[in-house]
């Protein structure tokens, strides 16, 4: 009776284990550094190549970055991806960006995207909103001639500015409706 009742405790601490495994609460892993090393490349990526985005990150008070939104749909469709929040260059939480949608749609796409936070207020908002999702106060920097992407001399009065592209070039047209922002543990 005794080795039964021993056998049980055992089986029961290895299914607390497993359990508490599968709930990805970020402790133990390295999620958190693989998403840092993702926001230094894409971060890299785009001061490579719209280099006026340096001007805008200057004078930003906090970035927030996704370098991967991977966007899927047959007729129903819905996008996800996770990045890191910024200020003074340190990562200081851990965001996805989710969205869902129906509609005639196939096919899918990757693109990345950064937010430059211009004021105090547009981040505070940002992190005090559980499920923030970009609306009206976000200006989106476009492109003049199809090389550069640049943004108008109000950028600095816009609370934020998005960049949205691709490794292959900017995302023409598109925009971050829809995107819930939430803040996660890796």
């Amino acid at each position: 009776m005794k080795h039964l009742t021993r056998r049980t405790v055992a089986l029961a601490a290895l299914a607390g284990l497993a359990l508490t495994a599968a709930c990805g609460n970020g402790i133990g892993n390295s999620n958190g550094p693989k998403i840092d090393a993702r926001v230094d490349a894409t971060l890299g990526h785009l001061y490579q190549k719209y280099p006026e985005s340096r001007e805008v990150a200057a004078k930003s008070v906090a970035t927030l970055v996704m370098p991967v939104i991977t966007e899927a749909g047959f007729g129903l469709g819905g996008s996800y991806g996770q990045g890191a929040l910024r200020i003074d260059g340190v990562t200081v939480d851990y965001y996805s960006a989710t969205a869902a949608n129906v509609g005639l749609q196939i096919g899918a796409q990757q693109y990345a995207h950064v937010l430059f936070f211009m004021t105090q207020d547009s981040l505070e908002r940002f992190r005090r909103n559980e499920g923030w999702a970009a609306g009206a106060d976000v200006e989106y920097a476009f492109s003049n001639d199809g090389l550069n992407v640049r943004t108008d001399t109000n950028s600095g009065l816009s609370p934020v500015v998005a960049y949205v592209f691709a490794q292959a070039g900017a995302r023409f047209g598109a925009t971050l409706e829809g995107l819930k922002y939430t803040r996660i543990i890796p």
